[in-house]
C-alpha cells in the first residue's frame, strides 16, 4: 500500500501523523491523501514525571456514563489501553521478534474494501515511549522489538543515508527472514518522524543500555542536519526534510523544529556532545519566533519561502508541545490558548479539536497533549482541568461505538476537519492510545 506525499501547499507542521481522508485504493488498501498525511543521561532513569501527583479518578461533568458501562479507576483504564497496544503488537508476531504494528483499526477503515494496515513510524515510536513509561517486563519486551524493527527498516532503506519512513506495512515484516525489500507504505522521510524515532531510540537506550538504539539515534540526528538545517533564510532553523520523490522540503515547520529541539537536546545528555545542544538552540529559536506577540500562541510554520508565516490554520500540537519540549513559561499561554480557542463539545465528550478550522469534535490524540501539558504547567487550576479532559478520554474509551473497550479511537465522531485537507475518524489508534498513556502515567516524551 503506498501513501499520497503531501501537496503543494503544504500543512507546515503535521508531517508526522497520518489521519483517514477518503480513499484510492491499491493493491492492499488505500491511499491516504492531503497536507496532514504526509503528515515527534547515561545513567538508568526512571519514568520522567512532570507532577508530583497523578489524575484522580474522580466523576467530573465529563464522566457520565451510560447504563451497562461500569466506570472503571483511572489505572485500569490506564492497564487496559495498555492490553489494546499489547494486542496491535501481537497481531504479527510474539515475544522478541521484531515486528510492527497497524497504527488504526476498526470503525471507518473496517469499511473499506481492503483492509488497512499501514505502520506509522510516528505512533509507532509513541508505542515505545508509552511501553517504558510503565516498564514491566513484557513492556520492555515489546519497545525493545518494535525498536529493532524500526533499526531493521533505517538499516535496510534503499537509500541508505540513516533515514525513516513515514510508514511501512506490517504484513510483509520482517525484512530479512526471507530476504525481501522494506515494503514502505509512505515513502516521505519527514524531519519530524525522524525526531520521534529518534526519542523512542534515546528512551530505549536510556532504559535498556543497548548502544545499538543510540547508534540509531545519532544517524538520524545526523541526517536531520544533513538534510534539513536552514542558516540561510530567517528565522533560520531545520526544513521538512525530503518527499516521496526525495525531493527537498523547503518550508520550516513550528511542530518538527519542536521535534529537534527535544530529540537533540536528548542526544546531548546521552552523548555529553554539546553540539547536539547547540543544534537543539537553533530548533528552539525558530520556535520562539513563530509565538505570537499578542496572544502568545504559535503559528503553523512558514510556507515553502522558508519566511512567509504560515498563520492558517492554527493547530493544537504545537501549542502543547513548545511547553513540553521546554518547559519555558513563555509558552505557558500558548497552552492557555488551546482551552479558550480549541476546546470541543461533541456530545458527552470534551476536549481540543486538531486546529481552530474545525472544533465541533474532540481529537483525543490532542486530549493526552493538553492533559500532559496542564500537568507540567502546574497552575492553579490545571490538575482539575486535566483530570477532566483525561475523564472525558476514558469515557471514550468505554463508551465509543468503534471502541473495543481498551484503546482510544482518533476523533470523537467522524469527519474530524483538520483544515489541512485531511480528516480524523472515529476509529481506534495507537497514537491516540499511547498518548493517552503517556499523559495518564505523566511521562514528557521530550525530556529524559
Amino acid at each position: 500500500m503506498t501513501e499520497t506525499n503531501r501537496p503543494s501547499a503544504p500543512r507546515s507542521g503535521q508531517g508526522n501523523r497520518t489521519p483517514g481522508t477518503p480513499p484510492t485504493l491499491t493493491r492492499r488498501g488505500m491511499v491516504l491523501g492531503g497536507a496532514a498525511t504526509v503528515a515527534a543521561a547515561a545513567v538508568a532513569l526512571g519514568t520522567p514525571s512532570v507532577a508530583s501527583a497523578a489524575p484522580s479518578g474522580a466523576a467530573s461533568a465529563a464522566t457520565t456514563h451510560r447504563p451497562g458501562h461500569p466506570v472503571p479507576s483511572r489505572s485500569r483504564s490506564r492497564d487496559l489501553a495498555y492490553d489494546y497496544l499489547d494486542l496491535r503488537m501481537d497481531e504479527y508476531g510474539a515475544g522478541s521478534a521484531p515486528r510492527l504494528p497497524r497504527s488504526y483499526s476498526g470503525g471507518y477503515f473496517a469499511t473499506l474494501p481492503t483492509e488497512f494496515v499501514s505502520s506509522f513510524a510516528y505512533d509507532d515510536a509513541l508505542m515505545v515511549l508509552a511501553w517504558l513509561a510503565r516498564r514491566r517486563r513484557g513492556d520492555v519486551q515489546r519497545a525493545t522489538a518494535l525498536g529493532d524493527a524500526l533499526l531493521a527498516l533505517q538499516a535496510a532503506d534503499p537509500i541508505g543515508d540513516g533515514r525513516t519512513r513515514a510508514s511501512y506495512q506490517p504484513d510483509t515484516f520482517p525484512v530479512a527472514d526471507p530476504p525481501r525489500p522494506i515494503d514502505i507504505g509512505s515513502p516521505a522521510a519527514y524531519t519530524g518522524n525522524q525526531s520521534w524515532v529518534g526519542l523512542a531510540f534515546c528512551r530505549l537506550f536510556a532504559v535498556t543500555r543497548q548502544r545499538r538504539f543510540l547508534d540509531g539515534a545519532l544517524r538520524l540526528g545526523t541526517w536531520i542536519e544533513t538534510n534539513a538545517r536552514d542558516d540561510a533564510r530567517r528565522p533560520a532553523g531545520y526544513t521538512g526534510g525530503r518527499n516521496a520523490d526525495d525531493q527537498p522540503i523547503t518550508y520550516k515547520s513550528t511542530e518538527h523544529n519542536i521535534d529537534v529541539t527535544g530529540f537533540f537536546t536528548q542526544l546531548a545528555q546521552l552523548t555529553g556532545d554539546r553540539t547536539w545542544a547547540r543544534r537543539a538552540a537553533l530548533a528552539e529559536s525558530f520556535v520562539r519566533a513563530m509565538q505570537d506577540p499578542t496572544d502568545g500562541h504559535l503559528w503553523t510554520g512558514t510556507d515553502p519561502d522558508g519566511t512567509t508565516i504560515n498563520r492558517t490554520p492554527i493547530p493544537e500540537d504545537v501549542q502543547t508541545w513548545a511547553y513540553l519540549a521546554t518547559l519555558d513559561r513563555r509558552y505557558s499561554s500558548s497552552v492557555t490558548w488551546v482551552l479558550d480557542r480549541l476546546t470541543a463539545h461533541d456530545g458527552p465528550y470534551t476536549g481540543p479539536s486538531f486546529s481552530d478550522a474545525d472544533t465541533s469534535k474532540v481529537w483525543f490524540e490532542g486530549s493526552g497533549h493538553l492533559a500532559l501539558a496542564l500537568e507540567a504547567r502546574g497552575a492553579r487550576g490545571d490538575r482539575a482541568r486535566a483530570t477532566s479532559i483525561l475523564d472525558s478520554v476514558q469515557l471514550a474509551q468505554r463508551t465509543e461505538p468503534n471502541g473495543d473497550g481498551r484503546g482510544i479511537v482518533s476523533a470523537s465522531s467522524d469527519g474530524l476537519d483538520t483544515g489541512f485537507g485531511d480528516l480524523y475518524y472515529a476509529s481506534l489508534h495507537t497514537g491516540a492510545t499511547a498518548w493517552y498513556l503517556l499523559a495518564v502515567t505523566r511521562t514528557n516524551p521530550f525530556r529524559l
